[in-house]
Formats: structure tokens, C-alpha cells, sequence
């Protein structure tokens, strides 16, 4: 069922049900789906539990086996498709997310065409996965193949409701197994739809199957003796649980979590670059992204281009600049960060407390912090906001080391003209994920999106070829069909 919606106008869409070996099947109790541009209901999701998971579960190992049997080349087949029916719908994916989610229809739609990146990588892998032979003694070869695991698993969280399951799905399905997922159920519409037009490309029933609901159907998923893998995205408080729960149950896991990214701005950074770069960095997806900048680091003398950040953020738009915060909870305690910032002394350089739009629903705007101590909460912790938070230090390595005692090791970045800086800076941050005059700097496929420490639980990226081989198994093959009449270690 397509979705209508051709503008921010309020419209409604269908329920979100479970969608199990190719059927929809409408169990358990159900939820708002709220638009929170109007902070009203345009659909309810159905809440499910184990006995949808083993549902799942099943209808996935019955067709997982034929499809790993299939050349990686037919697998990979129908993402081509899937990709061209992604393009031909693009608008009214880009209106879905932005309903759902809450993004500004920009945001949206490079959401959209960055799923379509994640799935073009997906088509690439039967020219990269090929596996090495080489003769490693007299008549004697060794073989690498990568193998599927079986029936996988992916939750996802509210932020990027198409795109983070698109850092999943391709490798995943190419790979030969099959995919029980649970979407956040603040936006499970996505994933329905994605599930109708992966019907459309050819996808076999029960190799995708999407299982809504909250807590029951993650910890089902955990302990599923009939899942493999499982990959989570969300908050480094919940990645932790599913981490241990997971792997206490033999499977292999990576979970991302959050982040407290860095910003390291010097004198002699270019002003108009800087300012630009950071403004969008922190106010992109009204700063509900693990890549957005939270700590603008100031190295020495660098009011000018605070003045020129501030002067930039005073001029958005909510609405139309700025989307919205996607739940009414996170109102609260975004803006209470900036209330306790303020009364430890923070100059609130910009305030986006009390902001609103025509539709009503939940606003923050671009909020500017300065002078944040560096212990403060709002210093320290995730925000998950539009929100900027100015410490300042006299020395490039105060600032090195302010980053390295963060917990987080999601991303860094440093603005400067300077190569060896820029050197320095990037050898010595505990990040995984660094840009130089970058401040979001997501890896492109095929490099690997993780990052280090307490945003990222197992081992490897969850995109690029990491990502494939996270969900595969490499299987090795020594075989001897030639009888030598000489010796060896392996005769």
C-alpha cells in the first residue's frame, strides 16, 4: 500500500502489523505511530512477543536453506531490483520517513538515497566476496568460502527508520541467510513498506520477516536458539544488555551505541568552512544521530567563529530548517541538559527552548551552549539533540585529552588549516570514526560505519565488508587430488 503524502500535510497510513513468512498477521496489543510534526496518531503498530519471534524464527529456516543454495550472483540479483523499485518510490519514501520520523524532506531524502548507497554496496558483493585458493604445498590447495550462518536478526532504532536496517539487510540476505527484524515501534512504517517492495523484487517468502513490538521481542530475539547473529543500533545503555544477553546465548553479536562526539576547533580554522560545518552538524536531524557534533572543543582564541556559528543557528527555521524531535519524551530531557547547564554558568548563546512550528507537535531549536564546564552532564553525556555545548581550552592537547577521557569513541573531528594538527589530532583521539574539516564524518561504503570503546559492543564495522563478514562464516578447504611421489609435512 503506498503512501499518499506529497507535503509536511498531516495524512494517515496503514496499520503496522508483523510481517512473517510473507503474510501479515495483526497480533497483540498496539501503539500509537505518531507524526511528531503534529505530535498526532497516523497509525498503529502491533506490539508482538516470543510466540511471534518463533514464528519468525521458523517461516525463516524453511526458506533460508534454498536460498543459501543459490549463486551469491541470484541473491544479489534481486537488490539490483529492489534498488530500482527504491528509486522509481523515492518521493514517497522520502514523505514516509519524514511522517514518521519527523525529518525535514532534505533529510529525508538523503536518508533514502543513503539506503539505496547501503543496497548498491549489496550488489557489489558477488565481485567482492569471492574467496581465495592458493596451492600451498606440492599439489596441495587451501580455499576460503564465505558461508552463511542461518536465520540472523536485526533491531534497529527511531532515528534512521529506513537507512540503519539497510546497513543491515543487504550483506545479511546476499550472504545467504535470512532476516527476522525488529524496527523501533516509534517508526515500524518504513519497514513495512520495504517489505512490500522487497515482494515486488523477488525476495522468497520468509527470507525477510518483521516482528513489532518493544522489550518482549528483543529479549525473545536474544534467546532464540534458532538465531545466529544479531546486530542492534540504539543507546550504549541497551547495547550493553543485548550485547551480554546475546552473546551469553553462543550468538555472535554487534551492537552500536551511543556517542559524545567532539569537535576540535582552532584558531586558525577557516571561518566561513568551520561555521557552515558545525551549524549543520549539530542541527542535521534535529541532532537525534550518533554522528552529530555535542562538544565544540575552542582552542585558544576562537570567539569569531562562535560569533559566526551562533549568527547562523539564530536564523534557522524551525519546520522548515529543523525537523522535529521525534517524541514528546525527549523534549524534556533535552532541554532539561540545557537547564542545568545554564545554572552552572553556561551563556545560552542561542536558545531553542519554547521553539515551535505551524503544525504544533515537538521543537527544540538550535541551542548553543558556551562556556560549558568541562564535568558538566551537558559536557559529558549524550543529549540526542540540537544542542551545542562550547568548552573551552588553551592547548591542542588539553583538547586531545578532554576527547580521550569521553567514554564514547564514536567519532572526532578537527577543523583547521594546519596539516600537522590535523596530524596530530588524528593519531591521538580514541574515535573510530574521525573527519578533518568533516563534522560528520560517516564512512561511504564500502569503508565500515563503528566506532571504538562504549559506542560499539563485538568485534568489526556493521557496514561495508565488515559488514559481510559479520554475517557469514568463513568455511577453509585443503584438498589434495594430485598423488606426489615425493614428500611432504602434509603427506
Amino acid at each position: 500500500m503506498t503512501f499518499s503524502a506529497t507535503s509536511y500535510a498531516f495524512t494517515t497510513y496503514r496499520d503496522a502489523g508483523h510481517y512473517i513468512g510473507g503474510e501479515w498477521t495483526h497480533t497483540g496489543r498496539t501503539e500509537d505511530v505518531i507524526n511528531p510534526r503534529f505530535g498526532r496518531s497516523i497509525a498503529k503498530v502491533h506490539f508482538g512477543g516470543a510466540e511471534e519471534v518463533d514464528a519468525a524464527v521458523r517461516a525463516a529456516k524453511a526458506a533460508q536453506k534454498a536460498w543459501s543454495e543459490l549463486p551469491i550472483r541470484d541473491r544479489a540479483y534481486v537488490f539490483y531490483t529492489l534498488r530500482e523499485l527504491m528509486h522509481q518510490h523515492l518521493e514517497e519514501l522520502t514523505w514516509l520517513v519524514s511522517h514518521e520520523n519527523g525529518k525535514t524532506y532534505d533529510e529525508a531524502k538523503a536518508e533514502v538515497l543513503k539506503g539505496i548507497e547501503c543496497i548498491e554496496f549489496g550488489c557489489s558483493l558477488p565481485n567482492l566476496a569471492a574467496g581465495t585458493q592458493l596451492e600451498v604445498s606440492r599439489g596441495v590447495t587451501c580455499e576460503l568460502r564465505y558461508e552463511s550462518c542461518g536465520v540472523v536478526a536485526g533491531i534497529t532504532p527511531f532515528n534512521f527508520p529506513l537507512m540503519v536496517p539497510l546497513w543491515m539487510l543487504p550483506q545479511a540476505i546476499v550472504g545467504g541467510n535470512a532476516f527476522v527484524l525488529k524496527p523501533s515501534e516509534q517508526v515500524p512504517l518504513s519497514m513495512i513498506r520495504l517489505a512490500e517492495l522487497f515482494e515486488q523484487a523477488g525476495l522468497p517468502r520468509g527470507i525477510f520477516n518483521v516482528v513489532n513490538g518493544g522489550k518482549e521481542v528483543v529479549e525473545a530475539l536474544c534467546d532464540h536458539e534458532g538465531i545466529e547473529a544479531i546486530a542492534f543500533v540504539g543507546s550504549t545503555k541497551v547495547a550493553k544488555l543485548v550485547y551480554g544477553r546475546g552473546a551469553t546465548a553462543g550468538k555472535r553479536m554487534l551492537c552500536l551505541g551511543g556517542a559524545k562526539n567532539h569537535l576540535i576547533v582552532v584558531p586558525d580554522a577557516d571561518l566561513e568552512l568551520t561555521a557552515d560545518n558545525v551549524l549543520a552538524s549539530f542541527t542535521g536531524c534535529a541532532g537525534q544521530r550518533c554522528m552529530a557534533a555535542a562538544v565544540m572543543v575552542a582552542v585558544g582564541d576562537v570567539d569569531h567563529i562562535v560569533g559566526a556559528i551562533a549568527e547562523r543557528a539564530k536564523k534557522m527555521v524551525t519546520g522548515k530548517d529543523l525537523g522535529a524531535i521525534t517524541n514528546a519524551q525527549s523534549i524534556d530531557r533535552i532541554t532539561g541538559y540545557i537547564d542545568a547547564a545554564e545554572k552552572a554558568g553556561a551563556k545560552v548563546l542561542v536558545d531553542g527552548r519554547n521553539a515551535s512550528a505551524d503544525e504544533g507537535g515537538y521543537w527544540v531549536g538550535p541551542t548553543i551552549l558556551d562556556g560549558v564546564p568541562m564535568d558538566h552532564p551537558a559536557a559529558r553525556e549524550e543529549i540526542f539533540g540540537p544542542v551545542l555545548s562550547i568548552v573551552h581550552v588553551n592547548t591542542l592537547d588539553e583538547a586531545i585529552k578532554m576527547e580521550n577521557a569521553n567514554p564514547y569513541g564514536n567519532a572526532s573531528a578537527v577543523y583547521t588549516t594546519s596539516g600537522e594538527v590535523a596530524r596530530r589530532v588524528m593519531a591521538s583521539v580514541e574515535a573510530g570514526m574521525c573527519g578533518v574539516n568533516v563534522g560528520v564524518p560517516v564512512p561511504r561504503e564500502p569503508f565500515g560505519f563503528g566506532g571504538w570503546n562504549d559506542s560499539k559492543f563485538g568485534h568489526g564495522n556493521i557496514t561495508g565488508w565488515d559488514g559481510y563478514r559479520f554475517w557469514t562464516r568463513v568455511r577453509k578447504v585443503t584438498s589434495k587430488w594430485a598423488l606426489q611421489k615425493d614428500a611432504t609435512w602434509m603427506s
